[in-house]
């Protein structure tokens, strides 16, 4: 019988995951069902990966850091608001490096880790050039809606930002940033707004065919995988066409 971490790498490459990729994973760790460890669901999907590969999780903290909140982000130390195992993946992996973000920063592993993370702080948007979502598409990665659907899609914000449809932003702060060395510096960077209306980024999953957007399982988990490269190109085409269509206003 295959160890669960061997499992779990068998069905990530049978949903769709490509060795040598970098991938960006959304996450419901309970999805997974009982008898399965975060080590396991990690080593699981970086032997899916291989070698050449990348994982990258969300470790967003716009719960703890933000124009209503402290504006003070230190990589090491400020929790994570997106569930357990983006919070274990950045606490627990050796190698895993957070970008410097004080709002949506990413954890990453793997051989292309410091081209993802390494130059967030030089954005003064949450998800602009120089972040992990963007970085990822230039890798033409993929994203995998793990047991959470596809509405918590964090890349299409670098997306809106192409085009910054009218709810994105609402203001631009100062931020003190703490880095792994402890170097502290201050950076301005954009809020995003979203007052007013209700994300509906499933709608995505209307707009992309065939392996563009891929069904299955991983153990119990319900899950979904996203090409970037489609995603991007079809989101973007929309928002030009209509600027709310990715919202309902509430």
């Amino acid at each position: 019988m295959p160890s669960m971490t061997q499992k779990i790498a068998d069905d990530a490459r049978a949903l769709g995951v490509r060795k040598g990729s970098a991938l960006l994973v959304h996450s419901s760790f309970r999805s997974l069902g009982g008898g399965v460890t975060a080590q396991e669901v990690i080593d699981g999907l970086r032997e899916a990966l291989g070698p050449g590969g990348t994982l990258v999780f969300p470790t967003l903290s716009y719960l703890f850091v933000g124009p209503a909140h402290a504006r003070t982000f230190d990589v090491r130390t400020t929790p994570s608001n997106v569930g357990y195992l983006p919070e274990y993946f950045r606490t627990q992996v050796s190698d895993a490096r957070r970008s410097l973000c004080p709002t949506h920063s990413c954890a990453a592993a793997g051989e292309k880790r410091d081209f993802l993370v390494g130059d967030h702080a030089l954005d003064d948007t949450p998800a602009g050039a120089h972040s992990p979502f963007r970085r990822l598409l230039e890798l033409d990665g993929s994203i995998l809606f793990l047991g959470c659907g596809t509405n918590c899609n964090t890349s299409m914000h670098a997306v809106e930002e192409l085009s910054r449809p009218p709810y994105l932003f609402e203001g631009r702060y100062d931020y003190e940033l703490t880095d792994e060395t402890g170097k502290t510096v201050v950076r301005p960077c954009y809020a995003h707004d979203f007052r007013g209306v209700s994300q509906q980024y499933r709608r995505m999953e209307d707009l992309l065919t065939g392996d563009e957007l891929r069904t299955g399982h991983i153990l119990q988990s319900p899950c979904h995988l996203m090409r970037c490269a489609p995603l991007w190109e079809k989101a973007d085409a929309k928002l030009r066409e209509d600027p709310l269509w990715f919202v309902d206003r509430t």
